[in-house]
């Protein structure tokens, strides 16, 4: 067999490929001994039709046909490896010649890994947000605490804002009924305007019940903003069955010991100040892997497969999508939540997409100079903890890698993470007052990985990463505040999924 190429971009090569017709002996046996499984002829068992009678039965063309689709991926193979390219595209190939006792020619392009030219990645120089935390937010996790050990109960006084209800929807559109905005029992928060699917609002709901008392009904006007009568003026009935008021628990000894396994409140709000601290410590560390990325990505120029570049871009809208979907908003709510055009977001995805990408091939390019490789017990440390976000067993996740035939990209974003990993640790960090932030000692202090996926190191994946993180850091302290904390770190861009979010317990 030979094997040339032809660089059709600088990233793009065109394989030619001559086999001689010998060569093809093996899948030409393999055909027969398919095709004769297929073919019934009589005084013949299955599987024992000679070739003779198959060519005389099919012609000597189908059998050169089936040969043809086992012998194709074979030397193409063979080809890759004999001209050292490094396809990362399926190939667009193309039979050229081919008959019976004469040589194979195809042709093959396919996009190929482009040359990297590394420059010096050691020593790069990044800065940082300062860890800095004051009263308030400690104030704020308090009240956070406290609103997850509040009851409500019932006042008999007129709505206010804050208060809690249960009410009764009905609307009608010159007159018609509208069904998907009857409802009964809402419980519904004063303050947060009822919401349809986590986005769409029933403007002026909270200025009719203001004033009401249990029992009483108010109409008003508003527009739709979706189902059969989106966009239309609607007649919205509201009456308040009932009316509760959050009753939230005194900041003392007694509550400390209610909420947490503390005595005090003073030991308490200390723990609060040290979980906080954590908290930004580990955000302060995933800003500086960021950043570095970034320093690094910024030295480099590369030309970018556009069939990766693609695919990875299908892949984060695709994502996206799905994101969108399991909170309840389509990619409409999203835009405007966001105060963007959908030509904006595809912007932003396709550039997220070329970071990823490019990111893959510096990082590539590192550890093959480093000589970086994956460790059997690296690799089932990233199987146990991708596993546990997943929430199955290690071997359930191993077999369906292996069953997809993705434990060769696992382990190359294990290799990756470590190509990163060295970067960070001979980087230069400070914080905008000065002062060096060592990544190893905050590494100690907080779980947090700075050796992960590069391709990862998108804002909403990082924000991922801290919620993970701060999750991970807090398993044996109050499971309320750092909730609270990750929540606040991985808030979607879509905005909240629900108006009231958690209701307190009711009495």
């Amino acid at each position: 067999m030979q094997a040339s190429t032809e660089a059709l971009s600088p990233t793009r090569v065109k394989l030619t490929v001559e086999v001689p017709f010998a060569e093809l002996t093996p899948s030409l046996d393999r055909a027969y001994k398919k095709l004769a499984q297929q073919v019934r002829v009589q005084g013949f068992r299955p599987g024992k039709v000679p070739p003779r009678i198959l060519d005389q039965r099919l012609g000597r063309g189908a059998v050169l046909s089936e040969a043809l689709d086992d012998a194709l991926p074979r030397f193409y193979s063979d080809a890759v490896e004999q001209t050292s390219i490094v396809p990362v595209s399926r190939p667009e190939v193309d039979v050229t010649g081919f008959g019976d006792n004469e040589p194979l020619v195809f042709t093959a392009e396919v996009d190929v890994r482009p040359e990297v030219e590394l420059p010096t990645y050691t020593g790069i120089e990044v800065s940082v947000d300062e860890v800095a935390q004051g009263q308030e937010e400690i104030d704020q996790q308090l009240s956070l605490l406290r609103d997850r050990f509040a009851v409500l109960r019932s006042v008999d006084r007129p709505v206010a804002d804050g208060d809690y209800l249960s009410i009764d929807l009905s609307a009608t559109v010159d007159g018609t009924p509208v069904p998907e905005a009857d409802t009964s029992g809402l419980s519904y928060e004063v303050g947060h305007e009822l919401r349809n699917h986590g986005h769409e609002m029933v403007v002026g709901l909270d200025a009719a019940l203001i004033g009401l008392r249990e029992g009483e009904s108010r109409t008003f006007t508003t527009r739709l903003v979706a189902g059969e009568f989106a966009d239309r003026d609607a007649e919205v009935t509201v009456t308040v069955k009932s009316v509760k008021e959050k009753d939230l628990p005194a900041l003392d000894d007694d509550f400390a010991q209610t909420a947490s396994e503390f005595e005090t409140l003073a030991e308490l709000e200390t723990s609060i100040r040290d979980r906080v601290r954590r908290v930004k410590l580990m955000e302060q560390g995933i800003e500086a892997r960021d950043k570095t990325l970034d320093a690094l990505l910024d030295l480099v120029e590369i030309p970018l497969p556009q069939s990766m570049v693609d695919a990875e871009a299908e892949f984060r809208t695709t994502q996206l999508d799905e994101q969108l979907a399991n909170a309840g908003l389509n990619r409409e709510n999203y835009l405007e939540s966001e105060g963007k055009t959908e030509d904006e977001l595809t912007t932003e995805v396709r550039e997220g997409a070329e970071k990823s990408v490019k990111a893959q091939f510096v990082l590539d390019a590192i550890a093959d100079a480093e000589e970086l490789g994956v460790a059997e017990a690296e690799l089932t440390q990233q199987l146990f903890s991708r596993a546990a976000r997943l929430g199955i067993s290690p071997d359930q996740y191993a077999q369906q890698l292996v069953q997809n035939g993705q434990l060769p990209l696992l382990v190359a974003e294990v290799r990756r993470g470590k190509a990163l990993a060295l970067v960070l640790e001979s980087a230069v960090i400070t914080d905008v007052a000065g002062n060096t932030v060592d990544l190893e000692a905050l590494r100690e202090d907080v779980p947090v990985e700075f050796g992960g996926d590069a391709g990862d190191a998108d804002e909403e994946v990082l924000a991922e990463d801290a919620a993970e993180a701060a999750a991970e850091a807090e398993a044996a302290d109050e499971a309320a505040i750092v909730e609270a904390a990750a929540d606040e770190a991985a808030r979607p861009e879509a905005g909240e999924a629900q108006a009231a979010g958690d209701a307190p317990a009711q009495s």
